[in-house]
């Protein structure tokens, strides 16, 4: 409280607003005011407003497929079997070295010989009609799997890269929303890998067998 002429009454010593109302502080000893003054406190700057934060919407779970619907198509069977096509004509494949007569110039086998035969080019064709179909046949899969009510399937787009990932990929979506169902693909296709390693492995063997007996015979009728 303040007496007539805005001196507190009771108060310590201390800054006080100036009784004078100018824009300041005054020193209040106690007894009286004095002459030492001191600027008012500085306002306390408002908060800066914080820009908003932005979350990417979390995807919702994928809902249980019911038990009575069947997980395996007719389409990822034949993304599994498709590369089996490739694996029967790679025997097919026989690489010959062409020998040469010194007293006839021309070559003794055909030169179409020496990347494997016509049946080259088919099994060029083959592998690139697999891989076409591989990518369709993995759509269609795909779409099925979202008829029969599989939320978020796993995207076909990666059979591009591969079979075996979109399978790979298939099987743990399918899994998750099926009571752990949906290995058969999956194990088919290790299946299939596996067969096309050993295939090519043994062609490869035979090849280069073939290969050095024929370039040890050519080293021989040259000398």
């Amino acid at each position: 409280m303040t007496d007539v002429n805005g001196t507190p009454e009771g108060v310590p010593a201390g800054w006080y607003p100036d009784p004078s109302g100018a824009p300041q502080q005054r020193w209040w000893d106690g007894v009286q005011w004095t002459a030492h003054i001191a600027p008012s406190a500085q306002p306390v700057a408002p908060a800066q407003p914080v820009a908003p934060q932005y979350y990417a919407p979390v995807q919702p779970a994928r809902p249980e497929l019911n038990p009575a619907t069947p997980v395996g198509t007719v389409w990822i069977w034949l993304v599994v079997l498709l590369p089996v096509l490739s694996i029967l004509l790679l025997p097919t494949i026989q690489i010959r070295i062409p020998t040469i007569d010194l007293n006839d110039p021309r070559p003794m086998v055909d030169p179409l010989a020496v990347i494997g035969g016509p049946w080259y080019f088919v099994l060029i064709g083959v592998s690139w009609l697999t891989y076409a179909a591989t990518v369709v046949f993995s759509w269609l899969d795909h779409r099925e799997l979202t008829r029969r009510g599989v939320v978020r399937p796993f995207h076909w787009a990666w059979s591009f890269l591969s079979s075996l990932v979109y399978v790979i990929g298939r099987t743990v979506i399918v899994r998750s929303v099926a009571q752990k169902r949906g290995m058969a693909p999956l194990w088919a296709m290790i299946g299939v890998t596996a067969l096309s390693f050993i295939v090519t492995t043994i062609w490869m063997i035979m090849l280069f067998t073939t290969m050095f007996d024929q370039i040890s015979r050519l080293a021989t009728y040259g000398a």
